[in-house]
């Protein structure tokens, strides 16, 4: 019976990895082509705008909102600021919402998603996303506390 346990706590393990993915926190934007609500990957050629955000451990963004034009392509250069890991992940209110929840119970889940980067205290990291649908979405920090204190940011996308 222990064995099974076992068996079963390591698939879990590895299902979550994989869901996740393996990239080591601090490595440069993940290019994987995919398309969400909130938008898709971006070409970093086609980028038309580069802002720079900070991430602070009186956990808040700056700056905590954006707005961009559908169909621009933002580079988001993040840097952290502070003596804690940090994570900027894009999406809307109720994945958001959902992911902080997942991330209560597996605080040490790594990201690969293009829309997602760690940041270890005092490194960058970078995002390039694409927003093709007009709308109000976000931006987090998913590590447990950091989205329930308040590190949350706002995007505004106005049609073309």
């Amino acid at each position: 019976m222990h064995y099974l346990i076992v068996a079963v706590a390591a698939l879990l393990v590895a299902a979550a990895a994989q869901a996740h993915g393996l990239q080591a926190h601090g490595q440069g934007p993940n290019l994987e082509m995919i398309d969400t609500a909130f938008g898709r990957t971006g070409d970093p050629k086609k980028v038309t705008r580069t802002v720079d955000i900070e991430m602070l451990d009186t956990m808040r963004f700056k700056p905590d909102s954006i707005t961009v034009r559908q169909g621009d392509t933002l580079r988001l250069r993040v840097r952290n600021a502070g003596k804690a890991l940090h994570e900027l992940v894009i999406g809307t209110d109720k994945e958001l919402q959902e992911h902080a929840e997942l991330m209560k119970k597996h605080p040490d889940m790594e990201h690969d998603e293009p829309y997602m980067a760690h940041v270890d205290p005092g490194k960058r990291n970078e995002i390039v996303w694409q927003f093709t649908r007009p709308g109000d979405f976000k931006f987090a920090c998913l590590i447990p506390g950091h989205f329930e204190a308040g590190m949350v940011g706002t995007i505004k996308v106005l049609p073309r």
